[in-house]
């Protein structure tokens, strides 16, 4: 069965068939810590012309012996070869400082999970600022705002309950890395998973807000241009009509009376 796949380079959707490879290799080193190892690795080549980008990844994993020779029993580790990392392409309007975090977080990801989830935490917190309009002192206050503004109904378009509800229940990962001045002692651990959850948090609300208003912008400013070109057609259409309307002179002919005598 063909499988989707995205890819990471473009964002193209598309069906992965004969653009896709695996292999295996079994490590031939003798038993280590976690048994008999090997290197399996994927390659997928986009087939969006534009693009035609190859994407790399390799896991590291523990090999068992079957009926058909050596296989896969389990991952230990895996790396994005290419890209190096699972960030998305965003476009230019969304603003730099949350794209450059948003970038960083999804780099950093695997390396370094806590400092991923501190800056998905900050560009969370800088969308709510910019796009909401809400800047105050900690993250839980400006939530307690955007609640109150869909609770009157001035809420930007687009913010929805729900996904307030998720930005606040994510809202403690990465909280400490922010504020280590406050917890000096205590470490909460992040793993990757939990990191690219806020990640794709992130992506769902550029989508929703960012571009979701880009896109509602371009159609009415479609519409605007077309009721404006309509509307000066039609000016047009009358000034030509004044202009070729027929004077009084010429549209009905003066018929002279004259008198005779009578005899």
């Amino acid at each position: 069965m063909a499988d989707q796949w995205t890819c990471p380079f473009c964002n193209h959707h598309q069906v992965v068939t004969e653009n896709f490879q695996s292999s295996f290799s079994k490590f031939h080193i003798g038993k280590s810590k976690h048994g008999d190892t090997g290197l399996a690795h994927t390659a997928t080549r986009c087939v969006n012309p534009d693009c035609n980008e190859v994407a790399l990844s390799v896991r590291f994993v523990k090999a068992i012996s079957g009926n058909n020779g050596w296989g896969i029993q389990r991952g230990i580790e895996e790396w994005e070869l290419r890209p190096s990392n699972s960030s998305k392409l965003q476009p230019d309007y969304i603003p730099l400082a949350l794209r450059e975090d948003y970038f960083e977080a999804c780099a950093i990801r695997n390396t370094s999970p806590k400092a991923s989830a501190t800056l998905a935490r900050r560009c969370l917190q800088g969308m709510i600022r910019d796009f909401c309009g809400i800047a105050k002192g900690r993250l839980i206050d400006e939530i307690k705002e955007l609640n109150q503004r869909l609770d009157g109904g001035t809420a930007p378009r687009g913010v929805e309950p729900e996904t307030v509800e998720a930005i606040d229940a994510v809202r403690g990962i990465g909280n400490i890395g922010a504020h280590m001045e406050k917890d000096i002692n205590l470490v909460i651990d992040v793993d990757p998973g939990e990191a690219q959850a806020l990640i794709e948090l992130i992506e769902m609300l550029f989508d929703e807000w960012y571009v979701a208003r880009h896109k509602r912008e371009q159609r009415l400013a479609a519409v605007k241009a077309i009721a404006a070109e309509k509307k000066a057609a039609i000016a047009t259409g009358r000034a030509q009509i004044a202009e070729n309307a027929p004077t009084v002179d010429d549209e009905a002919p003066v018929i002279e009376v004259g008198t005779r005598k009578l005899t």
